[in-house]
């Protein structure tokens, strides 16, 4: 009993403040370090230039690549569809919109009647005097309803939508970062595999200039058929690279094509003539970890549905206490004529003052908030968690950008010295002085060193993107704030451009 009268209680007490059922959204603290672990080594990095993190791929100073991000943004069919993402959740919110306000109908309509005297009815009035078979009735009505928000139930389920709609902006975003950075990637992987290639073939070129020295000199007798053996063994050896790298190549280069959405070998003779691997720049502004709730698109995708959760626990709870509706109905109607129909005689009326309520359904309604609760308590760890995993991507990108580029500087000068030691060894070896073996293990240190600088390039400036994806790409999701639900939301200029 006192849980019924409480209820009532707090009825009224809506009724009179008009107040929206349920808790209000605060957008949740995360307790974030003031400054990234590796600043201090990425602000001390030696890049070429630095770039505005908005456009941080110009920074490559690569117009091919530059080119091809451009594609992507206007071609990628994952693009295409968070766009159409986009126009679902902005529907949504304007059905909650529309919930909000009356409806209205307009009807008419013109009935012919040729009534059957084989039937009971007909039977009994075709017995009666002056009885007409044909009959016609017309009809018009102009009705109206509304059903009146009282405890804000409608205005929680506009708040959600809204949110899920600025959660689909942000994803958009989120998607064409993750575009961005994937076909930076995979442009950096073809010149990449390119460049190893090309140092395979390079050494293949040198082993057969050896092997035709070596086999110079057994024609003389002066050197065993062993060792002639021995070179084109590690000829053979170098070769067999080549299929592997070049397997690789194709797939590169048929992803490249799809993630620009156009069909695999469109760009293929594009990007035939071998490059260099481009280098990465320096990071104008890296920001604090705390800037990355508002950078990162995916952490405002997270938020914006913890957000719309905490909306539906007031829907839910809502359903607690009556609606109450409005309805009228303005029209006119007549069986004579047509000429009649708007006569006052015609006229018709009606008003209509609903209630609704959900007295003897509490066990499901509860059941429904426990639901909503629990959903947003899910919604609450998952974006907590987003936020430590993106600190962490942040930081795991600076180290690996700090350590890939001082492994290239380190294997670079590796490469020159054992170069000269490879000259030194040939040079030994036509003098006599050196065996063919020194000469051989010479030519694999070099491979070996050669290609694992083309691979240390590679990953620090894959590491570089990684940064940039990581920082949110200089995405700003301040303009995407929680607005309130009496607010027609439209896209934020930030999200419409992209940038």
């Amino acid at each position: 009993m006192f849980y019924y009268r409480t209820l009532v209680l707090s009825t009224f007490a809506s009724l009179a403040f008009g107040c929206a059922i349920g808790p209000d959204y605060k957008k949740p603290e995360m307790p974030l370090p003031e400054h990234y672990r590796s600043k201090i080594q990425i602000e001390k990095r030696v890049a070429a230039e630095k770039v505005e993190i908005e456009r941080w791929w110009e920074g490559f100073n690569d117009p091919m690549l530059s080119r091809f991000i451009t594609l992507a943004f206007d071609q990628n069919l994952d693009l295409a569809q968070a766009s159409a993402r986009i126009a679902q959740a902005k529907s949504g919110v304007r059905m909650t919109n529309a919930a909000l306000l009356p409806s209205g109908n307009l009807s008419a309509n013109a009935t012919k009647n040729h009534m059957s005297l084989e039937t009971p009815l007909g039977q009994l009035l075709n017995a009666s005097p002056g009885f007409d078979r044909n009959d016609s009735l017309y009809e018009a009505n102009l009705s109206a309803s509304w059903e009146m928000d009282v405890f804000g139930g409608l205005q929680r389920d506009q708040q959600a939508a809204a949110a899920e709609y600025q959660a689909s902006e942000a994803s958009k975003v989120a998607t064409r970062l993750a575009v961005a950075a994937q076909t930076a990637d995979l442009y950096i992987t073809i010149r990449n595999l390119q460049s190893r290639i090309n140092i395979a073939k390079q050494q293949v070129e040198t082993q057969q200039k050896l092997l035709s020295i070596v086999s110079l000199l057994y024609n003389k007798g002066l050197a065993p058929q062993l060792q002639v053996q021995q070179t084109e063994g590690a000829l053979s050896q170098v070769k067999a690279t080549i299929p592997a790298l070049e397997a690789g190549l194709e797939a590169a280069l048929n992803s490249l094509d799809v993630m620009l959405g156009v069909a695999p070998g469109t760009y293929r003779a594009e990007l035939a003539p071998v490059q260099n691997i481009p280098s990465p720049p320096q990071i104008s502004s890296m920001g604090t970890p705390s800037d990355l709730l508002r950078r990162r698109p995916d952490l405002i995708v997270a938020e914006r549905y913890l957000a719309a959760s905490n909306a539906r626990i007031g829907a839910a709870m809502a359903e607690y206490y009556p609606k109450f509706s409005i309805s009228a109905l303005l029209g006119t109607a007549t069986a004579i004529s047509t000429g009649n129909l708007f006569s006052s005689g015609a006229s018709q009326a009606a008003g209509i003052l609903g209630l609704r309520w959900r007295l003897f359904d509490f066990k499901r309604i509860d059941a429904q908030i426990d639901s909503a609760r629990g959903s947003e308590s899910e919604a609450l760890a998952r974006y907590r968690q987003a936020v430590l995993r993106a600190t962490a991507d942040v930081e795991n990108a600076f180290t690996s950008l700090v350590k890939s580029e001082e492994q290239a500087t380190t294997l670079s000068e590796g490469e020159t010295s054992l170069r000269n030691a490879r000259d030194s060894a040939l040079t030994a070896y036509k003098n006599g002085l050196l065996s063919l073996i020194e000469v051989l293990h010479a030519d694999e240190n070099l491979l070996k060193i050669s290609d694992a600088k083309v691979q240390a390039k590679a990953q620090s400036a894959q590491a570089a993107v990684a940064t940039f994806k990581a920082l949110g790409g200089g995405w700003d999701g301040s303009k995407l704030e929680y607005q309130p639900a009496t607010t027609s939301v439209e896209p934020a200029t930030s999200l419409a451009s992209g940038t």
